[in-house]
């Protein structure tokens, strides 16, 4: 799961917490959904400008992923491009060829045929989403969204065909409702959620690699028996402010079975493809549950010197695993 800005993860790794996880048919899918953040004349992060937060104002080593609705002769057909907030609806979606066909073939990675992540453009409310496929090709997965806005839906897969490469393409989806725009939440270098505390350090740098080191630990001690999860210990979802342009990556290697990561540490090396601010998702799982923890960085500062906290927590969630042992509903 690789595209647009250029996370090369290293270290057989773990990754953070924050947030949940929302199961959905076949996946244990998490789920970030921060708390509204304090009103815009009382909360320190200001809104995006084009050179901070749209990605115009940066170099850009590589495109990044997610801003297109075609890309290598694969087009993203979003069926459902509006729901009701607040309300359970099916999102469907079909992955057509150059020819317009529905692609019904597709490469397993970290155990899934395709990643679905839905985001508002805020990046307050976050998905990571299985969807289940249908013979004729049409993916379909119930879900919810807590506040009315406009969302970004992006499609993470690799087609059957021989030589196909990893594509991220993105669609625009509107929740109706009363909409209540909410800043981006500010900078921060830890999160907490059940117990679990997760410092990131580090930063990102325009055009070059940086690191970004991850530390998790309950009640004061180090994790160091994480599960593996998709198989992997860690994944990474990051998001620039303004555009949403859109990574999905993972540590090199995949534990075997049954294996746990000694950790508590995962390290990174990130090279943002601008300057701007992102919102970085990172997910591990222990003793069956799936967390996510979610940061704001931005491109160019390291976020250990920063020391800066969000006024709000980074994300706050409900937590659902439909595949998970021991998680009734």
């Amino acid at each position: 799961m690789h595209a647009g800005l250029r996370i090369t993860a290293f270290a057989a790794a773990l990754a953070a917490t924050f947030g949940t996880a929302y199961g959905v048919g076949e996946a244990v899918d998490p789920v970030v959904e921060d708390p509204a953040p304090a009103r815009h004349e009382s909360h320190g992060e200001a809104s995006p400008t084009p050179e901070e937060g749209g990605g115009h104002g940066g170099h850009e080593a590589e495109p990044p992923g997610g801003l297109q609705i075609s890309e290598g002769g694969y087009s993203l057909d979003l069926r459902t491009q509006r729901i009701t907030a607040g309300k359970r609806s099916d999102l469907s979606f079909v992955i057509r060829d150059h020819d317009g066909r529905a692609v019904t073939a597709y490469q397993r990675e970290h155990e899934k045929e395709l990643h679905l992540i839905v985001a508002s453009r805020d990046l307050v409310t976050y998905r990571h989403l299985h969807p289940t496929r249908a013979a004729d090709g049409t993916w379909s997965i119930p879900v919810e969204l807590p506040r009315a806005g406009g969302y970004r839906v992006f499609a993470d897969f690799t087609p059957a065909k021989k030589g196909a490469e990893n594509l991220t393409l993105g669609a625009d989806l509107a929740a109706s409702g009363a909409y209540e725009p909410q800043r981006l939440p500010a900078p921060n270098t830890t999160a907490e959620i059940h117990g679990y505390d997760v410092r990131l350090d580090g930063g990102l740098r325009p055009g070059k690699e940086g690191e970004l080191k991850l530390k998790v630990s309950r009640d004061g001690r180090p994790v160091t028996d994480l599960q593996p999860y998709l198989g992997a210990y860690g994944h990474l979802v990051a998001l620039r402010s303004g555009d949403l342009a859109y990574l999905h990556v993972h540590p090199n290697g995949e534990p075997g079975d049954g294996a746990t990561n000694p950790g508590p540490e995962i390290s990174f090396t990130a090279t943002a493809p601008s300057s701007g601010t992102y919102r970085l998702f990172l997910d591990f799982k222990h003793e069956g549950e799936v967390h996510t923890a979610a940061f704001t960085v931005r491109a160019g500062a390291a976020t250990a010197a920063t020391g800066a906290t969000s006024d709000a927590p980074s994300g706050s969630s409900s937590a659902e695993h439909e595949d998970e042992p021991g998680h009734g509903h």
